[in-house]
């Protein structure tokens, strides 16, 4: 007796053309939109077009808004850039968040002990050294120890983050202002030593424009420089890697060290030129977010751009929804939820494609 074949195979695509690509994304957005709206009106009775209003007019209703909006997607494409290297050598580094903590640290650090002894120009650039360097250090220590022994770096890269906290929170003790507050406050308020300076007079622009720098010099770096090649070797084999010469211990390092020194520049930014405090929840969360981002975007520096944007979008979004309708913050969380899913599905059938049964030829009688 013939065993009755399945209904359907899942088979491997070739590339797909990039307009292809783009159109298949574009489609789930779109599906993830009317599902949204659809649960809005059976949920809440609102109209979905406005509450999709009431998002846009979050992130650009006003001037201010929209800089912010801009603001907050630079610190978020610079933490998923930071990342990217790492994960593309399949080294899954989840200590971003811990490494932006103690960039900002060090960078707090020297505003509080150093404003009022060294010139504001040297107390910047030893901000910049300090900051970049902390979060290399921390970077690199879940990377000697994978490259030495092989320990798991999820693990140790996740409980760094642990411990970057408890250092901000035992430092915000020791520099509270004033004593029993338990915050530190704006530091140097007065002075204003060792705020970063603004471009053309915006408060805005200096992290916009890192972000846009780094952006390009990550891209060139992965895939044009030979670490990059390297990078992109060791995270599709290592046995391979070592075969054509390649140090992959080295490597694993190296690329920590970078990875480690974009977030502590990351810190740098949050202490010195947008929030001129340290709290061990500067960073939002959105050391994790930088992974959803990072692997949304399978690891081009140019689509993260894209995905940070939508992220940073419904997230601003999220405030005016709850002013404007009464709805918690929660509520734009679920919609971006289920965008996200969407998102992050289709990639399934970019890479591959579902093939029916054929019917099956009458049998002779």
């Amino acid at each position: 007796m013939n065993k009755k074949e399945p209904f359907f195979h899942i088979v491997k695509r070739d590339a797909l053309p990039w307009y292809q690509a783009v159109g298949i994304r574009a489609v789930a957005i779109v599906l993830a939109l009317v599902l949204c709206g659809i649960l809005t009106t059976i949920t809440t009775g609102i109209d979905p077009i406005e509450v999709y209003k009431s998002i846009f007019t979050g992130a650009f209703g006003t001037e201010r808004k929209t800089w912010i909006t801009l603001q907050n997607l630079s610190i978020l494409l610079l933490i998923a850039l930071a990342l990217t290297p790492a994960f593309k050598m399949k080294f899954w580094n989840i200590g971003g968040e811990g490494q932006v903590l103690i960039g900002g640290l060090a960078a707090g650090a020297c505003m509080i002990c150093l404003g009022d002894k060294l010139p504001n120009g040297v107390l910047i650039l030893v901000m910049v050294l300090a900051s970049i360097a902390a979060g290399a250090f921390w970077g690199f220590v879940p990377a000697f120890f994978k490259a030495k022994w092989n320990t798991n770096e999820t693990l140790s890269t996740l409980m760094m983050n642990y411990i970057a906290t408890q250092l901000v929170a035992f430092y915000t003790i020791v520099w509270e202002v004033p004593k029993g507050s338990g915050k530190i406050g704006i530091i140097n308020q007065n002075s204003n030593a060792g705020w970063l300076p603004q471009i053309f007079g915006s408060k805005y622009l200096l992290s916009i424009v890192v972000a846009i720098v780094v952006t390009l010099l990550m891209y060139i770096y992965l895939n044009y420089s030979k670490q990059g090649y390297e990078i992109s070797v060791v995270g599709e084999s290592e046995n391979t890697a070592k075969y054509v010469g390649i140090k992959v211990e080295k490597v694993i390092v190296r690329t920590m060290l970078l990875s480690g020194a974009v977030c502590g520049l990351v810190g740098l930014l949050l202490v010195g030129g947008i929030n001129h405090t340290i709290t061990t929840t500067i960073a939002g969360g959105q050391g994790f977010t930088g992974v959803l981002v990072s692997w949304m975007s399978k690891f081009n520096p140019l689509t993260m751009v894209f995905s940070s944007f939508l992220i940073i979008f419904m997230d601003r979004g999220a405030g005016e929804i709850s002013t404007a309708f009464g709805l918690n913050h929660s509520y734009a969380d679920i919609l971006t939820g289920i965008i996200l899913f969407f998102i992050i599905g289709c990639e399934f059938f970019i890479s591959y494609r579902l093939q029916f049964r054929k019917k099956a030829e009458k049998e002779v009688q």
